[in-house]
């Protein structure tokens, strides 16, 4: 179950004392009795004011069903939906949002998730064509951090690779060639701890590799080698209650100096990096002015919210100047793109403005083609000439 569908409904069963586990065992066909439960509870019994309620409407009202929201009438709404041709839709979704494309994290250690790029794993099959139009892909090694094994040897098994450090560089080589990624991607264990030493422990012994084994002697040579960047997310802690499953997570600040480390010792691999917890923001910023080889990006999920959008992007903006990427899509399922951009592009662009308003009080002159390819580098440009 995604995470976006479920944290509005453990919303509404906190409203209403009703027990998240009997709403979190419906399944795919019981869909309009959470949605129902979500609508009635969140949005007609109460004001939509949170930044999630709020981008559903946002969402319904640049796709023009204004008259079905007046109504309340989320049957409509859900048959409007139905009625949708599935490639028409993403066309609609991608404009609307502004959007040329956006980049998947796909995860290769998930068997549901890999069928979709191949029928036969062991193949090297290639994804249909016309999917690329939109959506790019991001290769995602969580389970390479956390020295997952439970999850990586049958994925290893699939390809008949040995459960080794390199059976794991050749998987990921055999991945990187399928699915083509942009960047590796993972989200750095709150626990993870950065080795002063060089790991090998493992070595010579019965012992699996461990994720700062996999990291530093796997994924970071693999990241220098292929040119890869890595993107890290960081101080997500999951779960802190688990009754909530993948709803249930939270958020406790991480030791920047693993980052910078990573950055230290690898100069030669690209690292992009972005913190949910407000907490470290200002020293990581401070750390991406002193690495070249350090990209922050967006601001992501708890620090997806208007206000500390504007707080983050005033502050890079402050200490980086355009060199930092000021939003990712950060969405879950498709229709988020449309409200995520919106409501970033108007939030971002009130602070860019009163930047460039104190800028022009210094008698600084510039074109408006200056202005704009200066504005492109804090979207999107920035990342392109860093780590493309």
């Amino acid at each position: 179950m995604q995470r976006s569908v479920l944290v509005p409904t453990i919303r509404a069963c906190r409203a209403e004392r009703i027990e998240v586990e009997a709403v979190g065992s419906l399944g795919v066909a019981e869909g309009r009795e959470q949605a129902g439960l979500v609508w009635q509870h969140l949005f007609v019994d109460r004001s939509p004011v949170s930044e999630a309620c709020r981008g559903v409407l946002t969402t319904l009202h640049l796709l023009g069903l204004d008259h079905l929201v007046a109504r309340r009438d989320l049957s409509a709404i859900q048959e409007w939906f139905k009625q949708q041709d599935a490639e028409e839709f993403v066309d609609t979704v991608f404009r609307l949002a502004g959007l040329k494309y956006a980049v998947m994290t796909n995860i290769p250690f998930e068997p549901e998730e890999a069928r979709h790029w191949l029928v036969n794993p062991a193949t090297t099959t290639p994804p249909p064509a016309w999917s690329r139009k939109y959506f790019r892909s991001a290769l995602r090694v969580d389970q390479v951090l956390l020295g997952d094994w439970a999850s990586i040897s049958p994925t290893l098994d699939v390809f008949k690779q040995p459960h080794t450090l390199a059976g794991v560089r050749l998987l990921l080589e055999k991945w990187i060639d399928i699915i083509k990624p942009e960047y590796f991607m993972a989200s750095v264990p709150i626990s993870f701890e950065y080795p002063e030493e060089s790991p090998s422990a493992s070595a010579g012994t019965n012992e699996l590799p461990d994720g700062a084994e996999l990291l530093l002697q796997v994924l970071l040579p693999l990241a220098e080698e292929k040119k890869l960047p890595i993107a890290l997310k960081f101080d997500s802690v999951r779960p802190i209650n688990a009754r909530y499953g993948v709803a249930g997570d939270g958020v406790k600040p991480s030791n920047v100096d693993i980052l910078i480390k990573l950055c230290r010792n690898f100069p030669k691999v690209k690292f992009l990096a972005t913190f949910l917890s407000r907490v470290n923001q200002h020293e990581v910023t401070v750390a991406a002015n002193k690495f070249r080889n350090l990209h922050l990006y967006g601001c992501w999920w708890y620090c997806n919210n208007p206000s500390i959008i504007e707080e983050l992007t005033r502050m890079r903006i402050e200490i980086l100047g355009t060199a930092f990427t000021s939003q990712h899509s950060d969405a879950r399922v498709l229709d988020q793109l449309i409200y995520k951009w919106s409501h970033s592009r108007d939030v971002i662009g009130k602070v860019l403005v009163d930047m460039y308003e104190r800028l022009f009080a210094t008698g600084w002159k510039m074109s408006s083609a200056t202005c704009r390819g200066c504005l492109a580098r804090a979207t999107r440009r920035s990342w392109q000439r860093d780590c493309l």
